[in-house]
């Protein structure tokens, strides 16, 4: 059996794992949905529960679902769990289903069962918000817990990787050469599992050419009805060689000899398949701060070199490390907490962080720079009182600076 590792968001689950919620899993295709399923089946059992798990990529139980729930409630007997008993006794079982966006009307299926068959604990994934969003229905609002699956972050990375880690101010030079080692390797090559695991790089870059090729071009292409293939293919290169830049919806139109409103369409399809991230400027000065204009992140550093370069890289492209730093601040504050911030005379910052304490500004830089840059100074003049000091982060060199830290120290 494969080794399973602990994730950051079993953390945030387990106080829900009792509630009468139906916990909602969802993110990108091969990011560790179905692990997590795996530990949270594990550690269940371990405590003496009772677990059934239910995996709708097979269709034969995909049929049954979709003829209800009394069908369900029969498959889950044939297979030897007495609902009843448990009913009676005031235990649960807990029953996992993988790729929940499969049925025709999951939306029905899991109220009638959160409603109706309290025994019944029910944890789902889906590997597409935009089909569930387009399934689910308001007749489950309340009814769900929902946790959001990312790539790793450095912090799992290193748990992949065995290297251990403990957050602290400050750490050893020989430490710090070892976490710069890391977050380079983090960088290059991102985040997904099993890229992570994998020692050689051909088969780093084969299995992420497989992410593309299966789940990127054919999942997406399927599920947006995508007729011209080519253009589509060229749009997300395009988009991945721009990562951290201003999203140009005229230029990328104009470039795939696509319309604009097909174009928008693509891009909220990518979003919703966390593939990318269109990033909203923070404003509060409607004269002097642009608005409107997103930027375009990609969650994963890997797949983004991939579409764009065509192969791993083994020096890190300071784009490459502002977008791994932007994966970080997503996977940690979540993805409505990160902006960035740009005025009409051109002082721009990279990130705004938007906590419920502070505003806080970061730039990111390859190397750390002498100084504090005067945008951070100039946005903390501009808010005072509502931010915090701002950060730079930075990988190489050595920060001479309070306000200058390593990406782990964020």
């Amino acid at each position: 059996m494969p080794v399973l590792f602990q994730r950051d968001a079993l953390t945030e689950m387990t106080p829900f794992l009792f509630t009468e919620d139906v916990i909602v899993i969802h993110g990108a295709r091969q990011v560790g949905k179905t692990s997590i399923l795996m530990v949270l089946q594990e550690q269940l059992r371990s405590q003496g529960q009772s677990v059934a798990y239910l995996d709708l990529e097979d269709s034969r139980l995909t049929s049954v679902l979709n003829r209800g729930v009394d069908e369900f409630l029969m498959l889950l007997r044939e297979d030897g769990y007495d609902t009843q008993s448990l009913a009676q006794s005031g235990n649960k079982l807990f029953v996992m289903i993988d790729e929940i966006q499969y049925l025709e009307n999951p939306s029905s299926f899991l109220k009638l069962v959160a409603d109706h068959h309290r025994s019944i604990k029910l944890i789902v994934s889906g590997s597409s918000s935009f089909e569930m969003k387009s399934k689910f229905k308001d007749s489950l609002v309340g009814r769900t817990v929902n946790f959001e699956i990312f790539p790793l972050s450095f912090a799992e990375f290193l748990e992949f990787k065995g290297i251990a880690f403990a957050p602290a101010p400050h750490y050893t030079e020989k430490k710090i050469a070892e976490l710069q080692a890391a977050y380079l390797e983090f960088a290059l090559y991102g985040g997904y599992p099993k890229i992570v695991l994998a020692s050689d790089l051909a088969v780093k870059e084969k299995y992420l050419q497989q992410i593309i090729d299966t789940y990127i071009r054919k999942d997406i292409r399927d599920l947006a009805d995508i007729k011209d293939v080519n253009k589509f293919n060229q749009l997300i290169e395009i988009l991945a060689s721009q990562s951290g830049s201003l999203l140009n919806m005229a230029e990328l139109a104009n470039t795939c000899n696509l319309a604009r409103q097909t174009v928008e369409r693509y891009l909220l399809i990518l979003e919703q398949t966390y593939i990318i991230r269109l990033v909203r400027p923070f404003s509060r000065n409607l004269r002097t701060e642009l608005t409107k204009t997103p930027k375009i992140f990609f969650y994963d550093t890997g797949l983004m070199q991939m579409l764009w370069l065509k192969r791993l890289q083994k020096e890190v492209l300071g784009s490459v490390f502002e977008t791994s730093v932007f994966g970080e601040l997503v996977k940690r504050f979540g993805r409505d907490a990160v902006y960035y911030w740009r005025t009409t005379d051109k002082k721009e910052i990279d990130f705004i962080l938007r906590t419920p304490e502070k505003l806080c500004p970061i730039e990111t830089k390859l190397h750390f720079p002498r100084g504090i840059p005067a945008a951070l100074e100039n946005f903390g003049e501009n808010y005072s009182g509502l931010a915090s000091a701002g950060r730079v982060i930075a990988l190489q060199g050595t920060p001479n600076h309070p306000q200058m830290v390593y990406p782990w120290q964020v």
